[in-house]
């Protein structure tokens, strides 16, 4: 029987899209039609806001906070989604840079094939702020906030290590490859259990941040292993794909599963005992962070003194999930 306890995985690329697709600030064109000045509203300009997919909650947190912090400052701001597609995030930077975007707020598709989007729009004088994931190239984007994955899969791990009770067989799901956050997740799963001889790992899958593969790569892992005692997955998607494996094989039953985001189904599954735990990523702070750091460039030319800053994750249990206040929001 598995002891799970899943890591959650992001949802899976969308349909490929091919311009903004939400605007807000009396704009009715993503295209920012009829604005003047810096190509936005009467008061600050237009803020672009590049994000994965909507379709996930986290995702769909960072752009909707992204979003109302630079209503808030005064700006117009519009978001898109390259659903993980270099091509379509490419698309999208030249709608922001035709748009003059007064700064553009992304997610990037790819730690590599996104330099040349950051590059062409800092090329073009716009200001770019990264969130969530990092480029393998510093010096383009003003700033690179990202939750600091190792703290946040080292607390996971540990957690993970309790709840197996040091001991047992488990399967790992990855994310994507091409995102350097699931390495260095399952790089700080791997420093702490390695420390523990008793906890063996016995198969990996690429499930690529998606429910759905996670649910279909976690079948196969478990016919491979019918006698798995747990399952670690790279984010809360994922783990969620696993745990209704688990439940169709009618195996959840003492299989040990974790997660990491603290996406509300992962947090309801955490309530329910489905899951042992989530850890929670700051979306919420680095979303509004890069919007005004974005608001002090356009005012003052001061670019923040540190481009890449890492905020810490929290552990969430059964012991303090009644804190997440809303999606994505933990209060003490």
């Amino acid at each position: 029987m598995f002891r799970m306890k899943t890591l959650g995985a992001l949802a899976a690329a969308g349909a490929l899209v091919v311009g903004l697709t939400a605007c807000s600030s009396g704009s009715d064109s993503p295209e920012g039609e009829g604005d003047g000045g810096s190509g936005g509203g009467d008061e600050g300009g237009l803020i672009t806001i590049i994000v994965n997919d909507p379709a996930n909650p986290y995702w769909k947190t960072e752009g909707d906070l992204a979003q109302a912090k630079a209503e808030e400052l005064g700006y117009e701001a519009v978001v898109g989604s390259h659903t993980g597609d270099t091509n379509t995030e490419n698309t999208l930077i030249d709608t922001a840079i035709a748009n003059q975007s007064a700064a553009i707020i992304l997610d990037p598709a790819n730690a590599d094939g996104s330099i040349g989007a950051v590059k062409k729009a800092d090329d073009a004088g716009i200001p770019v702020f990264l969130v969530n994931a990092e480029i393998n190239e510093a010096g383009l984007a003003k700033a690179q906030l990202v939750s600091n994955n190792a703290q946040g899969a080292a607390l996971g791990a540990q957690e993970y290590v309790n709840q197996m009770e040091e001991a047992g067989t488990y399967v790992e799901l990855f994310g994507a490859p091409s995102d350097n956050n699931a390495q260095t997740r399952s790089n700080g799963f791997s420093t702490v259990i390695s420390q523990y001889p008793d906890l063996e790992k016995v198969g990996e899958e690429v499930a690529n941040w998606d429910r759905t593969e996670g649910h279909d790569k976690a079948q196969a892992l478990m016919q491979s292993n019918p006698d798995l005692e747990g399952v670690l997955a790279g984010n809360d998607e994922m783990a969620l794909g696993a745990i209704a494996a688990l439940k169709e094989a009618g195996e959840l039953d003492g299989v040990v599963v974790g997660g990491f985001d603290g996406a509300p189904d992962a947090v309801e599954a955490v309530k329910a005992g489905e899951m042992a735990y989530t850890v929670l990523q700051p979306v919420a702070e680095f979303s509004q962070t890069a919007v005004e750091l974005a608001d002090e460039y356009i005012r003052t030319g001061e670019e923040p003194e540190t481009e890449k800053q890492a905020i810490d994750c929290i552990l969430i249990t059964e012991e303090n999930v009644d804190n997440m206040v809303s999606p994505f929001v933990y209060e003490e």
